[in-house]
C-alpha cells in the first residue's frame, strides 16, 4: 500500500526563534497589563486607540528578555525601546501569575469596541482573545510543559539560537557575550522547572532522558570544533568600525564565555537531570498521566489552531488518508517504489538553484512576494543526528531581508527530498509565507504569536504542492506526493493515539504493520519522538489539512470562478492565526 523504502521522516520543522522556551511565561503577552484607557464623554478613534495599545503591548513584550528583542527588531530604539542589560529570561511555574495576566488582559480589550475597528485590528483583537481563554486553560498544566522537548528542545534549539545572533554593530557584540555569562542562570531556571516536574510526578521518562544527555553530550563533544567558536569569528569579521586587534580580543572573549559559562551550564543541566533518572514513572503517553488526556486537549488545540476535537481531528485524518490512497490507486501501473526510481534519476541541483526554480514555478498560483535575500547554511556534522532535516531562520520583522535557510545533509536521501524540503522551508513555504506577511505592515504585536497549525501546516501544504513543480510526470508525482501525505497522516493518527487513546508500544507496532511499515526498529523510534514531543506532528498534518479545507470551501463558494492564487492571497493577508479566524476573515480579504 505505501512505499517499502519506508523512512522515517522526522518533522521538517520551521525553526523559531521566539519560542516559547524564550520566554519568562509560557505564552508570550501574559505580563502585559496595559489598560485599553478610561471611557469619557468624547468620541475617539477606537482604530487608533487599538493600535496605540497593541504596540505598547508589543514593546512590552518584547523587551522582556534580548534573544526576543534582538531577534524581533533590528532597531528597537525606532519604537522608542531603550536597549536594557541582557537577559535570557526564565521558567514560570505560578499558575496564579498566568490567571492574573489572563485576566488583566480581558479587562483590557473589554475597553475596546469591536466592531468599530477596521478588518485588520478585528483580527488581531479576536486573537488577544483567544489567546486570552487559551492561557486560562494553560494555567493548571504548566508543569505538563516540556522544555527538553526530543525534536526542538532547549538543549538543541539554545546554541543555534547564539550562533544566528546577528552582530549590527559593536554593541551587539558585547551584549552578547554578556548573555553567554547569563547561559548559567538560565539553566539553573531550567533545572528548577524539571524539579519541580519530578515532584509533582511529571518528569520524562527513563528512554526520553537518555536522549536528552545524549544531545547535549553530542554539543559538549564538539570540543574546539564547536560552531559557537566559528560563527563567532565569522560574524565578528563583518561588524565596521573594529580594527583586527579588537576583532581578535573579541574572539578571544567569546571563547572564554564559551568554555566558562555554556559549557558548564550544559554540564550541570546533566549532573541534574541523571539526578532525577528514574523519577519519571510514567513510560508512555499522556493518557497515563493524571488529567493527561485533557492537557492533551489543550496542547492539540494550541499546536494546531483547529477548532476540531481529538476525535474530530482523527476523524478528518483518515478521511484524507482515504482520499489520498484512492488517488494513488487511480494512477494505474505505477507504485511508490517504482516512482521512487524516477524520482532518484532527478539531476542533482545545489539549494540555491532549487529554490530559484521553486520561485519561478509558483508565479501562477501564488501571488507575487517581495524581493529578498537568502542564504542557504548546513547543520554542523557533529549535530545532523539530533536537529530537524531542515529549518528557516525568522528575520527581524523590520529587517526581512536576512533570510537563512539550515539543512541538515544528514537527512537529504535523495534530491527529491532536498527539494520538498527546500519548498518547506523556502518558497511558497515558511520563507516566502513570512516575507509576504510582513509585506501587508501588520501590528508588530502579530509577530509575537506562534500559532504553529498554521505556519506548519501552510509549509505542508507548500510542501506537498512542489512535487507537481519537479521534473517528474505527472502520475509519478501525484503517487509520491499522497505517499508522503499518507505516511504523514499515520503520524498524526500515533501522536493522537498513543497521547489520547493510551496505545503502548506494541500497539501502535501494529498499527504501522497493517500499513506494510514493519521494521521495527523505526517504529520504535517514532513512538519514543511522539512521546517526547506530544501535538508536534499534528502542527503539520492537522494544519495542512485544514488549508485543503479552507480550499474546498473557498472552491464551492466561487464555482467557475475559483483562482487558487486569489485563495492563496486571501489566506496569507489573515496572517498566522487559528483556523476558524481564518476562515471567518478570509472573504473579506
Amino acid at each position: 500500500m505505501l512505499s517499502n523504502g519506508f523512512r522515517f521522516h522526522m518533522s521538517v520543522c520551521k525553526f523559531r526563534q521566539r519560542s516559547k522556551w524564550i520566554y519568562i511565561l509560557l505564552l508570550c503577552f501574559l505580563f502585559l497589563t496595559a489598560a485599553a484607557g478610561c471611557r469619557s464623554g468624547e468620541k475617539r478613534d477606537e482604530d487608533a486607540a487599538f493600535e496605540k495599545y497593541t504596540e505598547e503591548l508589543f514593546c512590552s513584550e518584547v523587551s522582556s528578555n534580548t534573544i526576543s528583542l534582538h531577534y524581533t527588531l533590528k532597531e528597537p530604539e525606532r519604537f522608542g525601546i531603550e536597549q536594557r542589560e541582557a537577559t535570557l529570561g526564565g521558567f514560570e511555574t505560578d499558575p496564579d501569575m498566568i490567571r492574573a495576566a489572563a485576566e488583566n488582559m480581558r479587562q483590557s480589550l473589554s475597553g475596546f469596541e469591536q466592531d468599530a475597528l477596521n478588518t485588520q485590528n478585528q483580527i488581531t483583537y479576536d486573537i488577544l482573545e483567544y489567546q486570552t481563554k487559551m492561557a486560562e486553560k494553560s494555567a493548571d498544566y504548566i508543569l505538563y510543559e516540556e522544555p527538553l522537548g526530543l525534536v526542538s528542545g532547549v538543549q538543541t534549539q539554545f546554541p543555534v539560537v547564539l550562533s544566528e545572533y546577528r552582530f549590527y554593530d559593536r554593541q551587539d557584540v558585547d551584549t552578547y557575550l554578556a548573555l553567554l555569562q547569563e547561559s548559567g542562570g538560565y539553566f539553573d531556571s531550567l533545572i528548577r522547572f524539571e524539579r519541580e516536574k519530578a515532584d509533582a510526578g511529571l518528569f520524562m521518562a527513563d528512554y526520553a532522558l537518555d536522549t536528552v544527555l545524549e544531545q547535549c553530550r553530542a554539543f559538549l563533544d564538539m570540543g574546539d570544533g564547536n560552531y559557537l567558536y566559528s560563527t563567532f569569528a565569522d560574524r565578528i569579521q563583518d561588524v565596521e568600525g573594529l580594527t583586527e586587534e579588537e576583532k581578535s580580543d573579541y574572539i578571544q572573549d567569546n571563547a572564554l564565555a564559551v568554555s566558562d559559562h555554556v559549557f558548564p551550564a550544559y554540564e550541570k543541566l546533566m549532573a541534574a537531570l541523571e539526578e532525577l533518572r528514574g523519577s519519571g514513572k510514567n513510560e508512555k503517553g499522556l493518557a497515563y498521566l493524571p488529567e493527561g488526556g485533557k492537557y492533551y486537549e489543550l496542547i492539540v488545540k494550541e499546536s494546531t489552531g483547529s477548532g476540531r476535537s481529538v476525535e474530530e481531528m482523527e476523524d478528518l485524518t483518515r478521511r484524507q488518508m482515504t482520499d489520498d490512497l484512492e488517488a494513488m490507486e487511480q494512477v494505474l501501473g505505477i507504485t511508490p517504489e517504482e516512482a521512487q526510481e524516477t524520482a532518484a534519476s532527478m539531476g542533482q541541483e545545489p539549494a540555491e538553484l532549487i529554490l530559484g526554480m521553486l520561485k519561478d514555478g509558483i508565479t501562477d498560483t501564488f501571488p507575487e512576494a517581495p524581493e529578498t535575500a537568502l542564504e542557504v547554511k548546513y547543520v554542523p556534522k557533529e549535530m545532523e543526528e539530533h536537529l530537524s532535516p531542515a529549518f528557516y531562520m525568522i528575520p527581524a520583522i523590520d529587517n526581512t531581508q536576512e533570510n537563512v535557510i539550515y539543512i541538515n545533509q544528514a537527512h537529504m536521501s535523495d534530491d527529491l527530498t532536498l527539494f520538498t524540503t527546500l519548498a518547506h522551508e523556502g518558497y511558497p513555504g515558511h520563507l516566502y509565507q513570512t516575507i509576504y506577511y510582513e509585506s501587508t505592515d501588520p501590528a508588530p504585536v502579530r509577530s509575537m504569536m506562534d500559532f504553529g497549525g498554521y505556519i506548519e501546516g501552510w509549509a505542508t501544504y507548500a510542501e506537498m504542492g512542489s512535487y507537481y513543480l519537479t521534473p517528474l510526470p505527472k502520475e509519478q508525482a501525484t503517487v509520491l506526493q499522497k505517499n508522503s501525505s499518507v505516511i504523514l497522516g499515520l503520524y498524526a493518527l500515533a501522536d493522537m493515539g498513543i497521547h489520547y487513546e493510551g496505545w503502548s508500544r506494541m500497539d501502535t507496532v501494529s498499527f504501522f504493520s497493517n500499513y506494510g511499515i514493519t521494521d521495527a526498529e523505526t517504529v520504535e523510534h517514532i513512538y519514543e519522538l511522539i512521546i517526547g514531543s506530544p501535538g508536534n506532528y499534528l502542527k503539520y498534518y492537522i494544519g495542512y489539512v485544514e488549508f485543503l479545507e479552507l480550499k474546498k470551501d473557498w472552491a464551492e463558494e466561487k464555482g467557475e470562478t475559483f483562482s487558487q492564487k486569489e485563495f492563496h492571497e486571501a489566506v496569507l493577508e489573515v496572517g498566522p492565526a487559528p483556523f476558524d479566524i481564518v476562515e471567518e476573515y478570509m472573504w473579506e480579504m
